[in-house]
């Protein structure tokens, strides 16, 4: 399968250890979804600094097509990061030049050529995703913990798979939750809840899903490797509860590194 994923990229910083880590939603679904043998692609916008060289130097050695990103003059955006027992924690951001970045007629013409198309809440492709779907094309969308952000209300419509994380309201509120957003339009809508695992809802059946018993070094990306592991089972046709599986069973991969996923060398300075 060919997939396309659209959208934010950064440079996970760790401010603790000066550790500087490629990123992003999109990014990060491109490089598991290569994990688990399928072809990404990456379309999105970096800087033509140190960062932007580092970012396309490990997409490309990790196998993603990144033909399509925009090098532009100004910094690649930056997201920086403290650990606390393992869990990350988000500090400031800065977009850099993605904050211009909206996928154009070409790159969506390029998109709508692979068997699925992913973006996210902060990759400015919401409002593509009509166009994307009109043409066939299946799509996901990734709401993080917002799921009412407007960006995620443009997305729903027009997402296959519309996924968002949820780890504080109790089993019965997500279940509410979970039908209100299929009733927008999505054919699946999961929740994922980090160490409670997933609940799903696909119009007629609620399914959960456990996590898989790992070590737990950084749990940065587990979220988005536990959506490529679903999407790469669902792209083939299996069960939800397979695909839950298959989406947990990525995750527990991914959590037991530091950063996103492996990178081949330390950071150009």
């Amino acid at each position: 399968m060919k997939i396309a994923c659209i959208g934010d990229n950064c440079i996970d910083y760790y401010d603790e250890t000066e550790q500087a880590f490629p990123g992003g939603n999109p990014v990060n679904a491109a490089v598991y979804l290569r994990r688990l043998g399928q072809d990404a692609s990456y379309i999105g916008a970096a800087g033509d600094d140190a960062y932007g060289r580092l970012l396309l130097r490990e997409l490309r050695g990790k196998g993603i097509d990144v033909s399509r990103v925009r090098v532009c003059p100004g910094h690649t955006a930056v997201s920086h990061v403290t650990m606390r027992n393992g869990d990350r924690i988000f500090g400031a951001y800065d977009e850099g030049v993605m904050a211009s970045f909206r996928p154009n007629a070409e790159e969506i013409a390029f998109a709508c050529a692979h068997d699925l198309v992913v973006t996210a809440l902060w990759g400015h492709a919401e409002d593509a995703l009509a166009e994307i779907r009109s043409r066939g094309v299946p799509t996901a969308f990734d709401a993080a913990d917002r799921p009412f952000d407007p960006a995620a209300q443009t997305a729903l419509p027009h997402a296959s798979v519309f996924f968002f994380s949820d780890d504080a309201s109790t089993e019965d509120a997500l279940r509410e939750m979970l039908k209100t957003l299929h009733a927008g339009g999505p054919e699946v809508v999961v929740a994922t809840r980090g160490a409670k695992g997933s609940l799903a809802f696909d119009g007629r059946t609620y399914c959960r899903q456990g996590v898989v018993p790992c070590e737990v070094v950084d749990t940065m990306g587990a979220g988005d490797s536990y959506i490529a592991g679903f999407l790469a089972a669902w792209l083939f046709g299996d069960t939800l509860q397979d695909c839950m599986r298959a989406g947990a069973e990525n995750a527990a991969v991914t959590i037991g590194y530091r950063g996103a996923w492996e990178t081949a060398g330390e950071e150009e300075r």
